[in-house]
């Protein structure tokens, strides 16, 4: 089968399209047919091995563990391991994998896919799992949301953002989002009561009047963002910028200045590494089938191109998700 492959880690400049076998599955796990695969920071973070804190994290410490890129994916079940119960081949599935789904065909658990929302398309699907679980996992579990509270949602035309915006409205919450100036049209199209463009106001220029704001950009300082909370809000930090140091990147803010911050104030100040289980796909499923949230979609690059799709993504222009159709 044909897959992006790297053999160490770098820029997108390491990333070949090869010819590689085909993934074998275990017992409790499923292999699907590739149609469409997710582009997030992730795979950024697992392509440059940075920071380094990554490595650590058990992806390989010289070179990647898994040498094939892309962990989000929607497709159709070809086979299943014995102990598969909840899906069968014909299904169109989608979630994540482990051994790469930048390739025409990946192995992945059972208990980390669900039957694909049957209004999208494969590519709508394959960028939903990572950012949207994390979303939910970040409104609904981190600062449980409440309706009629108020929510800032900071990177609102990312891919965690434009999710974040849709389900907070959802859970019946009031949403401000904040984007640059292109991107203002595209928020308030999502559901936003209101827009910030940060490249003419500050996040805290109403003062102190939000309940939960979830910050996906990773760079403004902790300081700022409390001053835009109420005194009891919740802060929900997720990722990190791609700059920053060799070792924590963009993630000391939410490994380690929140965490001690948050021991002195009445505010909660919360880190969210998302945990990716078919419960929270079925959620989503159930928001997307409602009308609720529909996954926005910046562009879609063929697989032999997606070096190209990694760099877009860390340009930081893409509005929504950016895609690789295989």
């Amino acid at each position: 089968m044909k897959a992006i492959v790297q053999d160490v880690y770098g820029p997108a400049d390491v990333l070949a399209l090869r010819d590689i076998d085909r993934p074998s599955i275990g017992d409790d796990e499923v292999l699907v047919r590739v149609r469409a695969a997710g582009v997030d920071p992730g795979v950024w973070h697992l392509m440059t091995g940075r920071p380094y804190l990554v490595r650590a994290f058990g992806f390989g410490l010289r070179r990647p563990k898994v040498p094939v890129r892309g962990r989000d994916l929607a497709g159709v079940v070809e086979a299943v391991g014995a102990r598969v119960t909840r899906l069968r081949p014909g299904d169109e599935v989608y979630g994540t994998c482990e051994s790469g789904s930048f390739a025409e065909y990946a192995t992945a658990r059972q208990d980390r896919l669900a039957i694909k929302p049957a209004n999208l398309s494969f590519e709508q699907a394959a960028v939903t799992p990572i950012s949207g679980m994390t979303a939910l996992q970040g409104l609904r579990d981190c600062a449980g949301l409440r309706p009629g509270q108020r929510v800032m949602v900071i990177g609102a035309a990312g891919g965690v953002g434009s999710f974040a915006v849709q389900i907070a409205k959802a859970f019946g919450a009031t949403v401000t989002g904040v984007c640059s100036t292109a991107k203002v049209d595209l928020v308030g199209s999502l559901g936003a009561a209101d827009v910030i463009d940060y490249t003419h106001s500050q996040i805290d220029g109403n003062g102190a009047r939000y309940d939960v704001i979830i910050d996906t950009a990773g760079n403004r300082p902790v300081s700022l963002l409390r001053r835009a909370l109420t005194p009891r809000g919740t802060l929900v930090l997720v990722g990190g910028e791609h700059g920053g140091g060799r070792l924590l990147g963009g993630f000391d803010r939410q490994m380690l200045r929140a965490p001690l911050m948050s021991i002195f104030v009445s505010q909660r100040l919360r880190s969210l590494m998302a945990k990716e289980h078919a419960a929270d796909l079925e959620e989503l499923r159930r928001l997307i089938d409602s009308g609720a949230v529909t996954p926005v979609i910046d562009r879609a690059y063929p697989l032999a191109d997606a070096a190209d799709a990694i760099r877009h993504l860390a340009q930081g222009h893409a509005a929504g998700k950016t895609v690789v159709t295989v």
